[in-house]
């Protein structure tokens, strides 16, 4: 590939430079309980409270924490079925990718959107009411995309999450 040429999808971010066991650290707290209290955090790392503050601040302002998330009960919201989606593109313009990848993360129950690789290029992560709903999503957004030269949808039964899914060098 041609050195001004790049890949579809957002630029690659550098991996932050200088993390030691105390970022690390904080990360794998902050990855367990986003809303972990800065005293907690200080006292489980063994730093002043004040130091604590600002090595979160710094982990947020080098991209290395980008956010907090809440854990929501899709069922309690009606949204009780989910599916992964995978989605082969049949030309692979660049326009074409672009247009699509901007479009999925706006539709309705789309929770996560994943390029992959192997033999299908996209992973749709979706949440519906039912299995009419799931089925509308697939032919009225994804089948008759243009772009989209195959959607094959699988079913979640179950998903449960890592105890600890920070990550580890």
């Amino acid at each position: 590939m041609p050195k001004d040429r790049r890949t579809p999808g957002p630029a690659p971010r550098p991996v932050p430079a200088g993390l030691d066991e105390v970022d690390l650290e904080l990360v794998r707290l902050l990855t367990a309980d986003g809303r972990m209290p800065n005293n907690a955090l200080a006292e489980a790392t063994g730093i002043a409270p004040s130091t604590c503050l600002a090595r979160v601040r710094a982990l947020r302002d080098r991209g290395v924490i980008r956010g907090f998330h809440a854990d929501v009960d899709l069922a309690a919201l009606g949204r009780p079925l989910q599916a992964m989606v995978a989605i082969r593109i049949g030309a692979h313009s660049r326009d074409e990718i672009d247009r699509f990848r901007a479009l999925v993360p706006q539709l309705p129950g789309v929770l996560s959107l994943f390029h992959v690789s192997g033999a299908n290029d996209y992973l749709l992560h979706v949440a519906a009411a039912s299995p009419d709903e799931l089925r509308d999503f697939v032919l009225d957004h994804l089948t008759a995309d243009p772009a989209v030269a195959h959607a094959e949808t699988s079913l979640i039964f179950e998903h449960v999450r890592s105890v600890d899914n920070s990550v580890r060098p």
